[in-house]
């Protein structure tokens, strides 16, 4: 039975069912007799200082209910969200510094009239300077606001440049990325004597908790978090969501009543974060050979104007941006800069995107320039068992990037397509061809000391059913966290799937197991799980419950005799860091991540010469993440999550007038469907790792990281070596880029 639903098996995902059959309950299903629905009123341009609020004629203002800054003030409410840094309000006070940042709520039963009342107020404002990108950040002549710098430091690159036989500079830029869940933020509130308690679509429960204890200043047992089924996240729902709820508790507070805010498409796309613009400035030398001898690397990330998770997206940045190859001297100086836009955030990948990106095209740049195949370039210079990273890290793990690559191009055909396209190119087509590939990695769980301070807790309960129920707060955003739970609680005990259940995120019954993010979830979270599992077998087996061997039916009634016995029959489990795993914060030194999970993609592109469109014909990807768990589970992950790099590739691109998204509609903000992807061919590599359940890594976010390298590499080797610096490449954008080697 254990073989069947355990680990390594691709069982059928455990919330299908109820998606499938529209019963399972979102935010917007949920009713209150007496509720309310909210609204926001938000600033209406990109920096000002709020003057006065008018509300306009025919609107019974005296029915709705009304919050704003002064309320909190009144309440003795602390006017911050809690994050890394508490510098952004819950609404604004005096100033404002992005457009769309809230100013004040709105609350009445009709929803249609709540509309019409927002649209009749005018918030009176007094505009001031704003910056509203990074090259206005960055502006030589003024000082830019950083809310977090970064430098790494290994070796000295000083005399290597004048005895490098090729010093290669570049730049590379990436732009913003929506990440377009299918179902937008929202959030149900309820105040009672008891205290607060919050309903909604969200990543982590706790992260909310907080931020609410502290709006509120209320004890940890009278603030309750409840995570509802939800339709997606990839980041944008990690932070965001403590500003929606504080939003609706504040009405609800104030109203008496419940109150259920949700955002449609277009606030959802305008207000909420999105992945962060970057500028990375790379010089890199080389030896006759092709080693790599030196990197520096100026990385910046646009943070947009308050902290939110900016520091931790810049800190994986930094972390990935010498990619997979041995440099023996790296200065990497990375820094979150602020704007007068909304604040960016979490999304898929966590800023490694942006710096493999960079590293990724770059390499290919220098390929180009010392007059090496990029294949072979990258083959001189991958990390090798032994090696250290720019932090120091010493790889302790078997890394097999050469065969990974080799598989990869035996699957794609890249050689034989090379040479074909060469001899197309050449011809009179418009259609021109190319091959590209990126080699990357990916670190897995939190960054350097994350996962000791966030000391996660996870555990399961013998219920008195006999079954089995799994007490941690990761949550299910569609990744498929509750059929591997599952399937690691059937593997460490030995039952069939039908005795495992899983206790809703709610922070009254599951401990904090901290956010789910930064492929930690299976890895870090799901092994607490399992060590549970485990201690509840050893304590049923040392109180003579259990008897090896057995079956489903004598587990069960184990369960239920020990329950009978004890009361109550919970085991949890913390999270002990490995001794040999050190990280100094402050110089960025030591093991930036436990481990590691490793890649090589590659790809095929046509360009219509024409039209200046860019079409991938065919994705091979490979990966090492460790052991597999759900082949099925995990080959969704990789297909939508190089669908999603694609999209960032080609075609995603954040329009913004004034600080503002102009492009915030499904109508003008273009995403890639079924009919613009080629067939994605996904290969697993095992090599199974001691710290994981089963030997499991991190996988959700590997995906993000390399499609966008590979396709532009590509395309630069169907155009004959056109250099390409910026995501998303429209087709403006090349047809510019092309230009400007040509001379015009």
């Amino acid at each position: 039975m254990a073989q069947r639903d355990g680990i390594g098996t691709s069982v059928p995902r455990r919330e299908g069912p109820a998606k499938l059959t529209g019963q399972a309950l979102y935010t917007a299903d949920q009713t209150f007799p007496d509720g309310l629905f909210g609204a926001t009123v938000r600033s209406p341009m990109a920096r000002g200082r709020i003057l006065g609020i008018h509300f306009g004629e025919g609107i019974p203002w005296a029915e709705f209910t009304m919050v704003t800054a002064q309320d909190l003030a009144d309440h003795g409410w602390v006017n911050r969200v809690a994050s890394i840094a508490a510098d952004q309000p819950f609404l604004a006070e005096g100033e404002f510094h992005h457009a769309e940042e809230p100013i004040l709520l709105l609350a009445h039963p009709d929803r249609h009239l709540l509309e019409a009342a927002r649209r009749a107020i005018r918030v009176e404002v007094e505009a001031l300077p704003a910056v509203l990108d990074l090259d206005a950040a960055l502006d030589p002549g003024r000082e830019p606001t950083l809310f977090k710098e970064i430098h790494i430091a290994k070796g000295d690159p000083g005399p290597v440049w004048a005895q490098a036989a090729h010093v290669v500079a570049g730049e590379y830029r990436t732009g913003a990325q929506e990440q377009l869940y299918i179902e937008t933020n929202g959030m149900s509130a309820t105040v009672t004597e008891a205290g607060v308690t919050v309903f909604g679509s969200l990543q982590c429960p706790y992260y909310v908790h907080r931020a609410l204890r502290e709006l509120f200043q209320l004890p940890g047992d009278r603030v309750r978090v409840v995570q509802l089924e939800t339709g997606g996240a990839f980041g944008g729902k990690e932070d965001y969501p403590s500003i929606i709820a504080g939003h609706a508790a504040m009405l609800a507070w104030k109203a008496g009543k419940p109150v259920t805010l949700l955002y449609d498409r277009e606030e959802d796309m305008a207000c909420t974060t999105k992945r962060h613009p970057s500028r990375s400035r790379l010089r890199t030398a080389f030896d006759a050979q092709g080693r790599l001898l030196a990197m520096e690397a100026d990385f910046v990330l646009d943070a947009g104007a308050y902290t939110t998770l900016s520091p931790v997206v810049l800190s994986r940045g930094a972390l990935h941006a010498l990619s997979v190859y041995r440099c023996d001297h790296v200065r990497i100086h990375a820094r979150a800069v602020a704007t007068h836009t909304p604040p960016n955030g979490a999304f898929r990948g966590f800023g490694a995107p942006q710096s493999l990106f960079a590293m990724e095209r770059h390499m290919d740049v220098a390929a180009a320039r010392i007059g090496l195949d990029p294949v072979a370039l990258r083959r001189r210079n991958f990390l090798k068992l032994g090696d250290n990273l720019a932090t120091g890290q010493v790889l302790r793990e078997t890394v097999d990037l050469d065969g990974l690559l080799d598989r990869t191009l035996a699957e794609l055909g890249y050689w034989e397509k090379k040479a074909a396209f060469a001899v197309h190119n050449a011809g009179p087509s418009p259609i021109k061809k190319g091959v590209g590939i990126a080699t990357f990695l990916h670190g897995c769980g939190f960054t350097g000391s994350g996962e000791r301070h966030l000391a996660s807790v996870a555990g399961v309960e013998g219920r008195a059913d006999g079954r089995v129920e799994i007490l941690a707060a990761a949550t299910e955003i569609g990744q498929g966290k509750e059929t591997v739970f599952a399937q690691i609680v059937c593997e460490a005990l030995g039952i069939p799937g039908d005795l495992v259940v899983s206790a809703q995120p709610d922070t009254r019954l599951v401990p904090d197991s901290g956010p789910t993010v930064a492929s930690r979830s299976t890895m870090v979270v799901g092994r607490l799980v399992q060590d549970a599992a485990l201690a509840l077998k050893q304590l049923l087996i040392q109180n003579q419950h259990l008897q090896e061997p057995y079956d489903a039916e004598g587990f069960r009634a184990a369960v239920r005799a020990a329950r009978a016995r004890l009361g109550t029959l919970k085991c949890y489990v913390q999270y002990q860091q490995p001794p040999q795993l050190t990280w100094d914060e402050l110089n960025y030194v030591g093991d930036a991540y436990p481990t590691y999970a490793w890649a090589a993609y590659g790809t095929e592109v046509s360009v219509d010469t024409t039209t200046w469109e860019v079409k991938v014909e065919a994705f091979v990807t490979g990966q090492e993440v460790g052991r597999v768990l759900n082949p099925n589970l995990a080959a969704g992950q990789i297909e939508g999550g190089v669908t999603q790099g694609l999209g960032w590739a080609l075609w995603e691109k954040v329009d913004t007038v004034e600080g503002r998204m102009a492009n915030n509609q499904m109508t003008n903000y273009i995403v890639a469907t079924a009919l613009d992807l080629p067939r994605i061919q996904v290969r697993f590599e095992e090599n199974p790792y001691a710290g994981g359940p089963g030997g499991a890594k991190g996988l959700g976010e590997l995906p993000m990281d390399g499609p966008a390298p590979a396709v532009l590499n590509a395309v630069q080797d169907a155009l004959g070596g056109v250099e390409l610096g910026t995501v998303p490449l429209t087709p403006e954008r090349l047809l510019e880029a092309m230009e400007a080697h040509h001379g015009g």
